[in-house]
């Protein structure tokens, strides 16, 4: 079957239609900037004919069987299965990713998809306990309706998968906007296989477009039953704002600046090695990304040694060329951001340059900061690209609360001792901790909570055992 993304169309009702503004915009390959297709600049009219499809399907699509609509989502799967080695090229080119990185992208959203599709044939609900004999209590779950996903550009399919493929699991229907910078991989292609499967009219929809023209408008439409956002702590914020005065139901996945805090009795070896992949990997283009190296003063210069021998020896370029570690960052923006904003303020703040901090043009070598300190951007803000900035300090209680003095989603903590290392790890105030690990590795995961509601039915067994003046009889009418 022909591969053929980024045609420049939307997804909506089970049809492919131009925006109701007929423009389009260009998709780039990151490494080369050769267009390599375009996409439908959506607006609030498509939003609103997308979001009205969705809602008109969700019951119809909620009361298939769930083998009904797992099967739906195996063909899903079996799409995005046969075009793999398609995905990953196209992967590579739209995010700039090695081939690795594209490779883990594609394999999670079809892991996901197929757990999914599991999951929902598996558990429908619970029996709960009842408060007295003679009554029987269930919880079922149940659909929340029509689910807006909003998805970034640095794991586009695999960020859209992680809620698309419980959501139409369990019985809900999908509006999904991709990021500008990667509407095929993130959106066109998974239309693509939605179509292929033969799901209903409505069930899934993709609007491509800008963030002000079509994302806003998804944050904050009526029709929603509830938002999934992955993205900027800013952009969260704003969103979240804007639900809690109409008590809209969201839910987010904000960046942060997480930490790789390096004890004094650690293996620098090891650390090291592991901060190539905690800081730098996906050119630190992640939200779970080290921003923040944490290291005690008495193994500093060692460490800091260390991975700048490793990031030095890193090659950057093209991902399609053998043997490239670091591939380019996502747009000149972000060039921009992380050397205007970020490196070059701390430099001149007293912070020292190990190696790197250069780029040309979108490839931006591998960096390492030491001396920082927590007054520089280098430090406060999430660095979002391939940037080690490295802090020293005295002892392990004032790395904990260095460490808890910023947001954050995910901390590593290197030593020998694995229950000093536990013990820290129970003070930081992250989502995840690894000790003498990088980030996260477990794949795809039980995502059904997110995505249904419980529904609570009490069921009598015996004759009702009621309160005399509910049972007395009605008085006679005179």
């Amino acid at each position: 079957m022909p591969f053929h993304p980024g045609d420049g169309r939307l997804y909506i009702d089970g049809a492919f239609v131009p925006a109701a503004s007929g423009r389009t915009g260009v998709v780039e390959e990151k490494a080369t900037g050769r267009p390599i297709g375009t996409y439908a600049r959506g607006g609030a009219e498509d939003v609103d004919r997308a979001v009205a499809a969705a809602r008109a399907a969700q019951p119809g699509w909620a009361a298939l069987s769930a083998p009904e609509r797992a099967g739906y989502l195996r063909d899903f799967c079996g799409y995005l299965e046969s075009h793999h080695d398609e995905l990953v090229e196209q992967s590579m080119r739209e995010t700039g990713g090695v081939r690795a990185k594209a490779v883990d992208e594609v394999g999670t959203s079809v892991r996901q998809l197929a757990l999914s599709a599991v999951q929902v044939s598996e558990h429908a609900g619970d029996i709960l306990p009842p408060y007295k004999a003679g009554k029987l209590s269930l919880s079922r779950a149940v659909p929340l309706g029509v689910l807006g996903l909003i998805t970034p550009w640095n794991y586009p399919m695999n960020l859209a998968m992680r809620a698309l493929a419980p959501g139409l699991a369990f019985g809900n229907t999908v509006v999904l906007k991709p990021a500008e910078l990667t509407p095929v991989i993130g959106g066109q292609v998974l239309a693509a296989a939605a179509d292929h499967a033969r799901l209903p009219a409505g069930v899934f929809n993709v609007v491509t477009g800008e963030g002000p023209e079509a994302g806003w408008p998804l944050a904050r439409h009526q029709g929603l039953d509830m938002l999934d956002f992955t993205g900027s702590r800013e952009v969260g914020l704003a969103i979240a704002r804007a639900a809690a005065g109409e008590l809209r139901d969201i839910r987010l996945e904000l960046g942060g600046s997480n930490a790789f805090v390096v004890l004094d009795d650690a293996d620098i070896e090891l650390a090291a090695s592991c901060a190539m992949v905690a800081s730098l990997e996906f050119q630190g283009q992640t939200c779970i990304s080290a921003s923040r190296h944490i290291v005690q003063r008495a193994v500093a210069d060692d460490y800091v040694a260390a991975v700048a021998r490793r990031a030095a020896a890193l090659r950057v370029g093209d991902p399609f060329e053998p043997g490239t570690a670091l591939g380019p960052l996502i747009s000149a923006a972000q060039v921009d951001r992380l050397h205007r904003t970020i490196v070059e303020p701390s430099l001149a703040m007293g912070a020292r340059l190990v190696t790197g901090g250069s780029h040309d043009g979108l490839f931006y070598r591998p960096t390492v900061l030491a001396d920082v300190t927590p007054g520089m951007p280098a430090f406060r803000e999430e660095v979002f690209g391939p940037v080690i900035p490295v802090t020293a300090v005295d002892t392990e209680a004032e790395a904990v609360a260095l460490t808890n003095g910023l947001p954050m989603l995910m901390n590593s903590v290197f030593t020998r001792d694995l229950m000093r290392g536990y013990g820290v790890a129970e003070q930081l105030q992250a989502g995840e901790v690894h000790v003498n690990d990088a980030h996260a590795r477990h794949g795809a995961e039980n995502q059904m909570p997110g995505f249904t509601r419980r529904q609570w039915i009490g069921l009598q067994r015996t004759p009702l055992d009621l309160p005399d003046w509910a049972t007395a009889p009605a008085p006679q009418e005179s």
